[in-house]
């Protein structure tokens, strides 16, 4: 196998100098083989492999190769074909494509390639690739594709020589031209062309002209939508021409996709037409880059439509990876391999989930297919699909020949369209990693869209929109205006506030749509308030008219109503009297109807009575009935039939025939009578009411003697003897006869009624005779009322009259009365509505004119919704009143002046809903809740202070229950569907720098509408239905997040950052509602009541309207509207009166609240400070409610005052104090002095007493690039620096002018002051003290003397605040307990060997929280996180401790923290959790921001430190220790503690490495006391055993941490000075310092309690002199200048950034004038191999040489080389890599580059400096060379000295032949100072020169070590001289063992920098020069 590997030097070089890939080939060609990536690391021999390797030259993103990888190969240089190589291969080219085309073009053939070849020549030298033009690479690709494109001519379209040479014109743009990034680089080659063209034509007229000519328009898609015509490649001329085909393209591709709004403007009809031309090539792949919004992806979709392509576009959904995008390539493969369609894949930058995914399109660009993309069983398929086209082809189907021709097809068909952002440095990086994004495409460099473009756009969008012709013009030059002055704007926003804001067309287009919508919106509104004014006026116009009318109609009518109502009086007498006649007829009737009426009632109940008797017989009457009915006639014929019958039957008929009233009463008279043949008939039809009292009383006495009826016998008594026979029965009868029996019953039957009858009848008579009486009254009665009806009738005529009359009189009464009503009604309708006639009137005229202004007013509104969220209020103010609203107003455009923005885009009432839902009332937060409400792209919120999310969910309320979250949340995506669906709010919280691409059809309202109707937005891979009310918001808290244009596109930006203005409102409401909680809440009331007033006045008033508009009829006869209306109207008039006692109110209010605003402002200025320290460190991160939390407190509290100035000042007071100490309580130890001047120079601003051209040269002094022309005239002792600070300091007003003119002519005076110890206590010289303030004269002693700032600033802010403010607290864990909360965690951020642990147990001991049991306590790693998430449960619940620490090392559990802390809702009250970090950027900002943050640190100041150690010891702890000695060790090891602490701050010259002393060191110290006193105490032992305890501290704890030599050495000094029985001496009191003349005394305390030491702790100075820790009074010059130099660093960027050049001296210029001088310096190279031959056998020194100038010419080679690459990066002859980057910014700041320090001595030089000690290390070498070694050594001029030193040794060994491992070298300080001065050099041993001494004076006289003179930090000492000498003989007396460094930055941690030790004399003490850090030095910094 053969491995071709490209682009060798492309793998980046790691910080170990190796290119890992590199490092794997190697090992790989190398060894044959590689190691397996399992775990067993087996070896893997690989056989028959040969490599092949190519790589362009090293330079740009190109590095060098391993020499030893690129041995392993046979390396061949393959030079750019030469011209004529050139012209042949492209001429043959050509020539074999000509051949169709006309013989005149076939002859023009080779004046094509020689054009072509000097335009690419020209091109290269003119436009080489540059750090913006990175791309700018061109190569023969690049001349291949011109010659790609002219090989689509054809005979029918290129038939003349300017036609093919327009076409090689056009092709020779599209790859050279279309690429290019400005007007500049265009108009080069664009000159060039035309200049190439007109030369080559200029024999032919007009040809030049011809090809030349602009627009140049190549393409084929003239017939794109015929499929049956022929698709030419031809000029199509002019966009007119174009313009047409292309939007019938876009019209037939709307038909079938998603609509595309599309605007064809000029320039994006050239830029389609360059993207449809790579997309009709042959593996024609794109680079679009432009920014989001400018028509990538909507020109490359309507390009692939075009041409015939489908789009494939991947789809992101939630974690998708490289996995996902593997198998969507499969997808795509299968569509361009297997179905054989052309398709566009458009890859954009969202599209770059991983970086990862460049490397798979990097593949897909240059070789057509991703490796290892299918599985072998998938390949298969692929290559079984595609088989029979593999043999229609004519190939052989095997599986090799299948599989290329499957990725041939998939090459040929596939365009992979990148469409990418130029942004940032990130497109540099991709073209840079994967460069086949530039090689394997043609590149478009989208321009933003030029003024043309935008007017276009704008033309085409609002043509449908009704505006005034002759303003149209000018409001599209507004527009356009506009978009470019928020362009402009942007870069001074980046400039001033460090924050980006892009503009992009989708901007544009959205700022157009808004004022579209905003305008039809508005107008309609208009009409609609018109309409509404309109119909109400009209009512009141119509009642006035109506009025008028009415008055003259009434009076008319009352004559009339008055004489209808005579006439109908008159008629009213005759029908009075007729009435009267009538009347007492009819109650004669009346009265003879009611006595009939009682009469007829009588007869009624006597007949009834009557009736009910007779009824009591019926019975007996219906039996008898019965029984003659069941009679047979014969039965009465057998009865008839019998001679003489039984008397019995015979007495029964005869009492029948006298019954009948015949007159024989015998048998005989009986047969006659039933001889009848109606015998029984006559007996049923029998009258019983004939029956006589006659007949009866005969039956009586002859028949009825025996009936059995005894009641009837009593009642008949007279009869009884008719009845006395006792058989005369019926049951006798039956047995005798049946028909007798039956005639008998009906005999009794008989009888029995006419008993009941004769009672009766009398009865009935007298009925008879009443009803016949009746009759004849009813008859009477008939007659009267006939009478009466007749009257009636008479009368009714009359009435009917009377009606008729009384009608007519009370229809004209009841309109005049209705005329009164309406009169009434309308008097009271015009007087109620007057005020509002007159104020509706006003408003209808507004309302007129407010519809003209709306023109601008709609533009102004739709410029603030479209482009002003990420700018802060002064810019937006800037931009909407000065230059839109000014333009115009300019313009003439109508708009209202002046405008306002809220009265415009919102009311009254809503902003009081807003403030009443928590969103401050200032203008800035107002403006932000508009852009939140009413933009039209969904609100990003820039929310540091938490202020958005707040009023955010307050204002949705429980709508947004559930439905918060943030992108981590695995459940997110589910939750925005169902918001989505149902229309609920949404909110994205904690959103960082990186949004989810799935989202991003949501946030850019991608909808689309599918069945019956229905919107849908396609999220993830789910179609969702969209709901129009669902709302999303995004919030982010980081206070400035750097956002591409995409996402800015996509959102409106609003920046939510508290202001000044907005939180001094919020203060003073929090101060108020404190100090005057009845006028806050008198305030709030009113406020309520306002809105609420507002809110009816306004619904009052629309009822009014509505009511009027709404009326039917007439309005005047509506009494309830009427009443309505002025019920209406009486209510708002009483809401109009308290409006006004409102308005008066609120002035008194606010006048009293006023008073208050002092605290409010102070407040305001102190969070700032606050705020931005997060521009330091991001661990200095507070949240606004946290700062509200300190200011509260405060409040509670300062001091109570009996006047209200007096409280306000100890508000003010104690609320700067209070801030002091919260904020230092969270602060590094070196950042406490620039919190304490920050807050002094922000209070002084805001009291306008800062002078801020004055702080700006303060903190940055002279930034010119360029020397001031007058030269320092005392160089010898005055700084360079300084000098040009003084120069820069005289513009700054006439009293620095004078003082510089003094200091000129009074050098001495000058010089003394310069010399002081402390010049900022003397006075200046020339009286300038009194002239200048104080801070003037800090600007001053700036020029003067760096290193006392720190102490001047110190006083400065004692001056103006006091002492207290650079007195940081001490650490108090109680405190902080108590300042704590449940909700709000402790985070202590550590400073190295710092840690709270312990101090946190011994808190929990005393407060009842024991370690283990209620205080959890664990240490974050991996896998901890599921335990810690456990425990805050836990302890959340039950009310324990937790403490994790070190949460530095698992940030990525952080976050999952930082939601746990979030969810928290009511933990128990003694919860607490308590965090340990170091510093970390990734510390989530919401647990920051939330948290109380402690910094466990050393105070800084030996004072500040022993406080410090104090408040941990208690009286208790002392109290344990019985011995007397105890107390005063405790001060000493306390001492001690801060003095080792406190000499850190002096770097090097402390200690060596900077080590974690922390208070563990003391504690364990002060227990190993203790203890030991303990034991001599109970022992009686008058010894103390200081040698254990000063081995014990010195050695164990402080020294165990202690990895220097020398700095053990310091420690053990310091223990054997501090600790010993003279601690206890009486008459030789012990000092640990004393200084009479400065009254200074740090001593042992007297004996006492713990108060006794604190309060002497107390008196000590605040900054004490280094002499206290035993060094020299200039140890503070260089500590107090790197901490000067670290302040203003610190200050600076807490400063407003401020635009401005430097010195009028472009950067690029500045480095390349520098490389240039250096390049011209450096000298060349040795010629070592020449060296070595002269030398020949090489002693031990000459070794040393060798090995000296192979590094040397290491160092030259590699110096002059990278400056050669830096001038050519500058050039742009090569991309400007990261090194290349870093030393052009090290040359520009005139700093050692690092790559060359790399390879050189040890050095801290600067620049400059180093260049002289190289050029002097040349000549050391060069004189070595040539003169052989030096009398005198310069040290340190060789790279490594400790191989000289070495060699002498050796050399002497040689030379006496002592054993080399027991000799040394010892060293003695010469007279000599100069080399000059010695005349040979030593057998043995040498002279060195070029040693400084730090830390000490060298006495010339004695030659001994002295002090130092002020301000002489370093001496050079004269020549020492070197012994090599054996160890043992070696006896020292009167010396100093001092090291020898290389560097002034000594020895590090790993040892290296220490060259050896030399012996100095002196008769001081040792350890005087140790504490003094005395030590020699090589190199000195300058």
């Amino acid at each position: 196998m053969i491995v071709y590997v490209d682009d060798l030097n492309m793998p980046k070089v790691d910080t170990y100098g190796t290119q890992q890939p590199i490092a794997m080939l190697k090992l790989f060609v190398e060894r044959a083989g590689i190691y397996d990536r399992g775990k067993d690391l087996n070896w893997k021999n690989i056989k028959d492999c040969q490599f092949v390797g190519a790589m362009g030259r090293p330079g740009g993103a190109r590095n060098p190769v391993d020499p030893r990888f690129i041995s392993l190969f046979s390396v061949f240089e393959i030079q750019f074909p030469s011209n004529s190589s050139l012209s042949h291969i492209y001429n043959s080219i050509l020539e074999a494509h000509v051949k169709i085309l006309s013989p005149e073009i076939q002859a023009y053939v080779l004046s094509i390639t020689d054009i072509t070849l000097s335009l690419y020549g020209f091109i290269i030298e003119k436009l080489p690739p540059t750090p913006s033009r990175f791309h700018y690479i061109f190569n023969l690709r690049d001349l291949s594709r011109i010659y790609e494109g002219m090989m689509l001519s054809t005979p029918d379209k290129f038939k003349t020589v300017p036609q093919f040479v327009r076409l090689w014109r056009n092709e020779s743009l599209r790859i050279f031209y279309d690429r290019l990034i400005n007007d500049k680089d265009k108009e080069i080659v664009t000159t060039k062309l035309n200049e190439i063209v007109t030369d080559k034509l200029k024999d032919v007229a007009g040809a030049a002209d011809i090809v030349i000519k602009d627009p140049i328009l190549f393409a084929d898609y003239r017939n794109c939508l015929h499929s049956t015509v022929p698709r030419l490649y031809e000029d199509l001329e002019s966009f007119d021409f174009i313009k047409p085909h292309i939007e019938n393209v876009l019209e037939d591709y709307n038909i079938v996709n998603k609509k595309m709004n599309l605007v064809m403007f000029e320039d994006a009809l050239e830029h389609l037409t360059r993207i449809h031309r790579l997309m009709r090539l042959p593996q024609g792949n794109a680079l679009l880059v432009g920014v989001g919004g400018s028509g990538k992806k909507s020109l490359s979709k309507l390009g692939a439509f075009a041409s015939g392509c489908r789009v494939f576009e991947l789809v992101l959904t939630r974690g998708y990876n490289e996995e996902a995008f593997r198998e969507d390539l499969k997808i795509l493969y299968g569509i361009l391999g297997v179905e054989n369609k052309p398709v566009v894949f458009l890859f954009t930058d969202a599209h770059v989930v991983d970086e990862g995914f460049l490397e798979l399109i990097n593949n897909m660009l240059t070789s057509g297919m991703v490796p290892a993309l299918f599985k072998e069983e998938e390949k298969d398929g692929m290559i079984s699909q595609v088989r029979d086209a593999v043999v229609a082809s004519g190939m052989v189907d095997t599986k090799e020949n299948c599989w290329q021709y499957f990725i041939n097809r998939c090459r040929s068909n596939l365009h992979i369209t990148l469409a990418m952002s130029p942004v940032g440095d990130t497109l540099r990086t991709r073209c840079r990693n994967f460069p086949g994004m530039v090689n394997n495409c043609v590149i478009d460099w989208l321009t933003p869209w030029p003024e043309e473009a935008l007017l276009s756009v704008a033309t085409v969008f609002l043509a449908e929109l009704d505006l005034p012709e002759d303003m149209r013009p000018l409001l599209l030059e507004h527009i356009v205006m506009v978009h470019q002055s928020v362009c402009t704007l942007s870069v001074d926003f980046v400039e001033q506030t460090r924050r980006t804001n892009y503009v992009t067309p989708k901007n544009f287009l959205d700022y157009i749509n808004t004022y579209r919508v905003s305008l039809t919106k508005r107008r309609t509104l208009n009409l609609q308030q018109c309409k509404r004014l309109d119909g109400g006026l009209s009512k009141i116009a119509q009642a006035k008219v109506e009025v008028a009318q009415m008055q003259v109609t009434l009076a008319e009518a009352k004559i009339v109503v008055d004489a209808k109502t005579n006439e109908c009086n008159a008629l009213l007498s005759v029908i009075s009297k007729n009435t009267e006649i009538v009347v007492a007829k009819q109650n004669i009737a009346q009265e003879k109807q009611e006595a009939l009426s009682r009469e007829s009632e009588v007869i009624t109940r006597q007949k009834g009575e009557a009736e009910v008797a007779l009824a009591e017989a019926i019975p007996a009457l219906e039996a008898a009935a019965e029984a003659l009915n069941s009679l047979k006639k014969e039965e009465i014929t057998e009865i008839r039939s019998f001679a003489k019958p039984n008397i019995y039957v015979q007495k029964v008929c005869e009492c029948v025939v006298i019954l009948r009233g015949f007159k024989d009463v015998s048998w005989k008279g009986a047969k006659q009578m039933m001889a009848d043949n109606r015998f029984l008939a006559t007996l049923v039809e029998f009258e019983k009411d004939s029956i006589t009292d006659k007949q009866n009383t005969f039956i009586l006495s002859r028949s009825l003697r025996n009936v059995s009826d005894k009641g009837a016998a009593l009642q008949m008594r007279a009869l009884r003897e008719y009845f006395r026979d006792p058989n005369m029965t019926l049951e006798n009868l039956q047995t005798i006869s049946t028909a007798g029996a039956g005639l008998l019953r009906w005999v009794i039957a008989m009888m029995n009624y006419y008993g009941i009858f004769k009672i009766v009848a009398p009865k009935r008579a007298a009925v008879a005779t009443a009803e016949k009486n009746l009759k004849n009254a009813q008859k009477e009665l008939d007659t009267i009322q006939k009478q009466v009806e007749d009257l009636s009738a008479q009368l009714g005529t009359l009435n009917q009259q009377f009606s008729v009359n009384t009608a007519e009189q009370q229809d004209l009464k009841s309109k005049a009365d209705l005329m009164e009503k309406r009169l009434d009604a309308a008097s009271r309708l015009i007087s109620g509505l007057g005020s509002e006639h007159e104020r509706w009137t006003k408003e209808l005229e507004e309302l007129g004119v407010a519809r003209i202004k709306l023109l601008g007013d709609c533009l102004v509104s739709s410029s603030f919704l479209s482009y002003c969220g990420a700018f802060t209020l002064d810019f937006r103010t800037n931009m909407i009143q000065k230059i839109w609203h000014g333009d115009l107003v300019k313009k003439g455009v109508p708009v209202t002046n002046p405008y306002s923005l809220e009265n415009f885009l919102t009311s009254e009432v809503e902003i009081s809903k807003w403030n009443s839902e928590g969103l401050p009332s200032n203008e800035l937060s107002i403006q932000n809740a508009i852009l939140t409400t009413r933009a039209s792209r969904f609100p990003l919120c820039i929310d540091p202070q938490l202020q958005a999310i707040n009023w955010i969910k307050k204002k949705e309320g429980k709508q947004l229950e559930g439905r918060v979250r943030t992108f981590n949340d695995s459940d997110f995506l589910k939750q925005l569907e169902l918001a989505i669906q149902y229309g609920f709010p949404f909110l994205f919280e904690n959103v960082d720098e990186y949004i989810d691409p799935v989202i991003d059809p949501v946030l850019e309202r991608t909808i689309t509408t599918a069945a019956a109707g229905r919107k849908v937005v396609k999220l993830g891979d789910k179609d969702i239905e969209w709901d129009d009310n669902f709302r999303l918001y995004l919030v982010s808290k980081l206070p400035n997040p750097a956002y591409g244009p995409e996402i800015s596109g996509k959102t409106m930006i609003i920046n939510y950052s508290v202001t000044e203005q907005g939180l001094q409102a919020q203060l003073l409401n929090a101060t108020v509602a404190h100090e005057r909680p009845d006028l806050e809440e008198q305030r709030e009331t009113l406020v309520r009541d306002t809105s609420e007033n507002k809110a009816l006045l306004k619904q009052l008033e629309d009822t009014l309207l509505r009511e009027l508009s709404n009326a039917t009829g007439n309005i005047l006869d509506n009494i309830d509207l009427v009443t309505t209306l002025e019920n209406t109207k009486s209510k708002a008039t009483e809401i109009f009166s308290k409006l006004a006692m409102a308005r008066e109110t609120t002035k008194e209010i606010e006048t009293l609240r006023g008073r208050y605003f002092p605290a409010a402002k102070r407040g305001a200025i102190l969070f700032f400070v606050l705020s931005c320290l997060s521009a330091i460190n991001n661990m200095y991160e507070y949240s606004l409610g946290s700062f509200m939390e300190v200011f509260q407190i405060s409040l509670d509290t300062s001091p109570k005052a009996l006047s209200l100035d007096g409280r306000l000042k100890n508000i003010i007071e104690a609320l700067t104090y209070d801030l002091y100490n919260y904020a230092c309580t969270g602060l590094f130890e070196k950042h406490k002095l620039m919190l304490s001047f920050q807050m002094t120079i922000r209070i002084l601003d805001g009291e306008k007493q800062l002078d801020h051209a004055q702080l700006d040269f303060f903190l940055k002094g002279n930034l010119s690039l360029e020397k001031a022309e007058k030269l320092n005239p005392f160089s010898e002792w005055f700084p360079e620096q300084g000098w040009q600070d003084l120069m820069r300091m005289i513009d700054l007003g006439q009293q620095f002018k004078d003082m510089v003119a003094h200091f000129e002519a009074n050098e001495q005076l000058w010089r003394a002051w310069y010399d002081e110890e402390k010049p900022e206590e003397e006075a200046m010289p020339g009286n300038f003290t009194e002239v200048m303030n104080l801070f003037e004269q800090l600007l001053v002693l700036r020029c003067f003397r760096i290193d006392r700032i720190t102490v001047a600033l110190t006083r400065y802010v004692m001056e103006k605040m006091s002492e207290k403010y650079v007195t940081p607290p001490v650490l108090d864990y109680k405190n902080i307990h108590r300042q704590s909360s449940a909700m709000s965690p402790i985070v202590f951020i550590l400073s190295p060997g710092a840690d709270p642990a312990f101090d946190v147990f011994n808190l929990g001991e005393e407060i009842g929280f024991k370690p283990g049991v209620k205080l959890k306590y664990m240490a974050l790693g991996q896998g901890m996180g599921p335990k810690a998430a456990e425990s805050i449960e836990v302890g959340s619940s039950r009310g324990l401790w937790v403490m994790l620490q070190n949460c530095h090392l698992l940030p990525s559990w952080l976050k999952t923290l930082e939601k746990i802390l979030e969810k928290l809702q009511k933990p128990h009250v003694d919860f607490r959790l308590w965090l340990t970090t170091e510093p970390s950027d990734r510390f989530p900002l919401g647990i920051l921001q939330r948290s109380l943050k402690v910094v466990t640190e050393p105070p800084n100041g030996l004072k500040l430190n022993m406080r410090s150690s104090y408040a941990k010891i208690t009286e208790e702890s002392l109290a344990d220790c019985p011995h007397p000695a105890y107390r005063p060790q405790v001060f000493v090891v306390a001492f001690f503690h801060a003095v080792v602490q406190e000499r850190r701050k002096y770097g090097r010259l402390g200690w060596n490495v900077a080590y974690d002393f922390n208070e563990t060191d003391l504690r364990i110290s002060l227990a190993l006391i203790s203890t030991y006193l303990k034991k001599a105490h109970d022992n009686k032992d008058d010894q103390i055993p200081w040698g254990t305890l000063r081995y014990l501290i010195g050695e164990a704890m402080y020294g165990g941490r202690v990895s220097d030599s020398f700095d053990r050495r310091i420690l053990a000094t310091y223990l054997d000075e501090y600790l010993g029985d003279f601690l206890f001496d009486k008459f030789h009191p012990f000092h640990f310092y004393k200084n009479e003349a400065d009254a200074v005394d740090y001593k042992l305390p007297d004996y006492g309690t713990k108060e006794n030491y604190t309060t002497y702790i107390d008196s000590l100075p605040i900054v004490q002199t280094p002499e206290v820790f035993g060094l020299h009074p200039n140890a503070d010059i260089s500590y107090y200048t790197i901490t000067t130099k670290r302040l203003w660093k610190d200050l600076i960027n807490l400063q407003p950034r401020t635009a401005g050049a430097i010195g009028g001296v472009k950067r690029e210029d500045v480095i390349d004038k520098v490389a240039q001088d250096l390049l011209s310096k450096i000298p060349e190279p040795y010629d070592l191999p020449v060296i070595k031959k002269e030398i020949g056998i090489p002693t031990p020194v000459q070794v040393v040489l060798l090995q000296e100038l192979d590094r040397w010419n290491k160092l030259i080679i590699s110096m002059e080389y990278s400056l050669q690459q830096v001038r050519k990066a500058l050039a742009g002859e090569i991309g400007m890599s990261k090194e290349l980057d870093d030393l052009g910014t090290a040359l520009f700041n005139g700093q050692l580059p690092a790559f060359w320090r790399k390879m050189s001595p040890q050095t801290e030089k600067m620049l400059s400096t180093w260049m002289v000690w190289l050029l002097r290390r040349h000549t050391q070498y060069t004189d070595w060379i040539e003169k052989g070694e030096p009398k005198v050594m310069w040290l340190s001029g060789l790279h490594i000295p400790e191989t000289y030193i070495a060699a002498l040794i050796q050399t002497a060994c040689r030379d006496r032949g002592w054993p080399l491992d027991k000799s040394t070298i010892y060293t003695q300080v010469t007279k000599f100072t100069s080399p000059s001065q010695i005349t040979e050099k030593p057998k043995h041993g040498c002279y060195v020169e070029g040693l400084y001494l730090e830390g000490a004076a060298w006495d010339e006289e004695t030659s001994m070590l002295k002090y130092q003179d002020p301000k002489h930090l370093v001496v050079e000492l004269p020549i020492l001289q070197l012994f090599p000498i054996e160890a043992s003989k070696l006896k020292l007396t009167n010396t100093f063992r001092t090291p020898v460094y290389v560097t002034q930055a000594r020895r590090n941690a790993m040892g290296v920098g220490l060259i050896f030790e030399a012996d100095v004399a002196t008769i001081t003490h040792p350890s005087h020069w140790v504490l003094q850090g005395v030590a020699l030095v090589l190199n000195i910094d300058h």
